[in-house]
C-alpha cells in the first residue's frame, strides 16, 4: 500500500519536471499549515531564474491532485501546501485496518544480512557497555526479518587470544569442579580478577600461562578441551541475560574469534596473492587507501604480527570473506561503538580492494555513542565500578514493579508482575532506542520510567488504555468496514499519523535510526490522546462508532507493532 508522501510524490514529480524540463524534486515534508508541503519551487527558482511563486503555480496546474487533495494553496515564496481529502483518506485507512500488516508488505527481493552484534568476552560478565550493541541489534534483527530479509546474527564473541592462557591455568589450579560452579553462578569477573591478580604477581604462574596459549593456538587436546568449558559456562550466562533482557540471541548465533581460526591464513595468503600485504618492521600489514596519519603516512591494518599472531584486523577481514563468500551475504552490519569507526571503515575498504565487498554487498558501521551517568561521564556504580547489566536489569524491573503496582493496585500478582517485566525492560531499550544512536545519552530513571512524555511507559500505557476501551464496551474490532470516517480534524490527524507507519519502517530498515521510529510512535500515542479526548468512541452510534472503533484498534496494533520492532512488549493492562 502506497503511503501519503508516496501518492503524493507520484503526483508531483512529473508537474515538477515539466515546469523544470529536467528531473526535479518535489522536496516534500510534513508541515504544520496543512498535510503536506512541497517546496521543491524555492531550489528550482534559482536553477531557471523565475519568481518562484509563478513556478510553484505552473506546477499545481500541471498537477493531478483533485482526487487526492481538498485544498492545495501556494504560501510564502513558493511553498506548496496540500490538505487531503477526506474521500482520499477513508479507503486507504479502511485498506491498512484489514491488513494483518498494517500496509507493510514485505521486501520484494530480500536481502541477505549478517548482523554482527553483542560481542561480549568470555570468563567477564556483561556490562552496561553491552547494552547499546545487543538492544540496537536486536531492534535491528526484528526490524529486518518482519521485513522479510534473511538474517543471520553473529554474535562475535571473544574467546580467543592469549588471555585465555591464564584463565586456563587458574582453572586447573582451583579445579575443574570448582571452576565449573564458579562460572556456572555467572560470577565471571570474579574468576578473570583472581587469574589476572596471579598473572600479574606470580613470575611461575604468568610463565605457565603463556606456555599454555602457545598449546591452546597449537590444538592441544586438553588445553581445547578446559578451553572449551571455559566457554561453555559463559556462553550459557550470556543465554541468561539475554533471555531476562529479551533479546533474540540463541546458542546457535555464538561465532567467536575462534571460529575464523583456520580462515586466517587463507586471508594472508590471498592478500599476498592480490598484492596488498606489505611488511612493515616484521608485521604483515595492509595499507588502505585513503588512510594517513597527522603526518601524512599511510595507516596499516596489522593482517599477522611479528611473533606470527594475528591482529583483529586479519579476524575481521576473514570474517567479512567467510560472510560474503560462504553465506552470501549482500549487506554486513556491525554494531560497535563510534570509537571503532575508523578501524571498520580501514577493513572494509581493504575488503573492497581485495573484491570481498563489491557494489552488491555492502558493508555499515552501525556505531552509537556511550551511556552517561547524571555527572556527564560514562555509567558507573557510586562505588566507581562498571554496572553489570543484570543488576541493571532487574533493577529496572524493581522500579517498574512499584510504580505498575501504585497505577493498578488491582493486578493480581502474576500479571503485575509480567508487566512490571515489560515496563522495567521496554524503558530500559526505548531510553536508548529514542536517543540519536549516534549521540550520547544521560541514563535517567525517573524519566526513563515516567509515564509521561516520550518514553515505554507512556506507549505501553497508551496501547493497554486502548485495549480498555473495547474491554469496557464489551465489543470486538470491527472488520470488513469499506471506509472509516476522518471527518473530524482529531479523526483526520490520528488517520494521517497511522498511515504514516509504512514509510517510516521503510526509512528506519534503511538507516537504522531507531529514534525516528520512536519519535513517529510517540506522536501517534499524543494524536490518539487527542483524538479520544475530542471523539467519543463507545457513546457514539451506528456506523461512527464503528468508525472510531476501527481507528481505535488500528492505533493499538501499530503500536504494539511499533514497539515489538523495538525489542518491547505492548502489555493489555496496565
Amino acid at each position: 500500500m502506497a503511503n501519503l508522501e508516496q501518492l503524493l510524490q507520484k503526483r508531483l514529480t512529473p508537474a515538477f519536471e515539466t515546469v523544470a524540463g529536467a528531473p526535479a524534486d518535489p522536496s516534500l515534508r510534513r508541515s504544520q499549515h496543512a498535510d503536506f508541503q512541497a517546496d521543491g519551487a524555492l531550489p528550482l527558482a534559482r536553477k531557471l531564474g523565475r519568481n518562484p511563486r509563478e513556478i510553484a503555480a505552473d506546477v499545481v496546474r500541471h498537477a493531478h491532485l483533485d482526487d487526492l487533495c481538498q485544498s492545495v494553496e501556494i504560501s510564502g515564496p513558493g511553498f506548496i501546501n496540500l490538505t487531503f481529502a477526506e474521500d482520499a483518506l477513508a479507503p486507504l485507512i479502511a485498506e491498512m485496518a484489514g491488513q494483518g500488516r498494517l500496509g507493510v508488505a514485505p521486501v520484494t527481493q530480500p536481502d541477505t544480512v549478517v548482523i554482527d552484534y553483542s560481542a561480549p568476552n568470555v570468563a567477564k560478565e556483561m556490562h552496561v557497555g553491552h547494552l547499546r550493541s545487543t538492544v540496537i541489534g536486536d531492534a535491528a534483527v526484528r526490524l529486518l526479518e518482519w521485513l522479510g530479509h534473511r538474517v543471520i546474527k553473529a554474535n562475535h564473541l571473544g574467546d580467543w587470544g592469549t588471555p585465555f592462557g591464564m584463565l586456563i591455568e587458574h582453572l586447573l589450579d582451583i579445579g575443574e569442579t570448582e571452576a565449573a560452579h564458579e562460572l556456572s553462578l555467572g560470577d565471571l569477573n570474579s574468576f578473570y580478577r583472581a587469574a589476572r591478580a596471579k598473572f600479574d604477581t606470580d613470575d611461575a604462574f604468568k610463565e605457565r600461562a603463556r606456555t599454555r596459549v602457545v598449546a591452546l593456538q597449537g590444538g592441544d587436546e586438553q588445553t581445547l578441551r578446559l578451553w572449551r568449558l571455559l566457554v561453555d559456562e559463559s556462553e550459557k550466562y550470556f543465554l541468561a541475560v539475554y533471555d531476562r533482557l529479551d533479546v533474540c540471541l540463541t546458542e546457535k548465533d555464538f561465532f567467536g574469534e575462534s571460529f575464523y581460526n583456520d580462515r586466517l591464513h587463507p586471508v594472508v595468503q590471498e592478500l599476498d596473492r592480490l598484492g596488498l600485504l606489505r611488511d612493515s618492521e616484521g608485521a604483515k600489514v595492509v595499507f588502505p587507501q585513503g588512510f594517513t596519519n597527522r603526518d601524512g603516512d599511510p595507516l596499516p591494518i596489522i593482517v599477522q604480527k611479528r611473533d606470527g599472531g594475528f591482529g583483529y584486523g586479519a579476524t575481521d577481514l576473514a570474517a567479512i570473506r567467510y560472510r560474503t563468500q560462504e553465506l552470501h551475504a549482500n549487506r554486513l552490519l556491525y554494531v560497535v561503538g563510534l570509537p571503532q569507526k575508523q578501524h571498520f571503515e580501514m577493513v572494509f575498504e581493504a575488503a573492497r580492494e581485495a573484491g570481498w565487498l563489491t557494489t552488491a554487498a555492502r558493508a555499515q558501521h552501525v556505531g552509537f555513542g556511550s551511556i552517561l551517568g547524571p555527572d556527564g561521564k560514562i555509567l558507573r556504580s557510586r562505588a566507581g565500578d562498571t554496572i553489570k547489566l543484570v543488576e541493571l536489569i532487574d533493577e529496572a524491573v524493581a522500579r517498574a514493579a512499584a510504580l505498575v503496582a501504585e497505577k493498578n493496585p488491582d493486578l493480581d500478582d502474576e500479571t503485575r508482575a509480567e508487566v512490571a517485566r515489560m515496563v522495567g525492560i521496554g524503558a530500559i531499550k526505548y531510553a536508548d532506542l529514542s536517543n540519536d544512536r549516534v549521540k550520547d545519552y544521560v541514563f535517567d530513571w525517573q524519566r526513563m520510567l515516567s509515564f509521561d512524555g516520550n518514553t515505554a511507559p507512556y506507549l505501553q500505557y497508551a496501547h493497554a488504555r486502548i485495549r480498555s476501551i473495547f474491554r469496557r464496551g464489551g465489543v470486538a474490532a470491527p472488520a470488513g468496514l469499506s471506509a472509516v470516517a476522518v471527518s473530524e480534524p482529531a479523526e483526520r490527524t490520528l488517520a494521517i499519523e497511522l498511515l504514516a507507519f509504512e514509510g517510516v519502517v521503510a526509512t528506519v530498515a534503511e538507516t537504522l535510526e531507531f529514534h525516528r521510529l520512536a519519535a513517529y510512535l510517540y506522536t501517534l500515542a499524543t494524536a490518539f490522546t487527542a483524538f479520544y479526548e475530542k471523539c467519543p468512541v463507545l457513546r457514539a452510534e451506528g456506523e461512527t462508532r464503528e468508525s472510531r472503533l476501527a481507528l481505535c484498534d488500528l492505533t493499538a496494533r501499530v503500536l504494539a507493532r511499533g514497539l515489538t520492532l523495538l525489542g518491547i512488549g505492548a502489555p493489555v493492562r496496565m
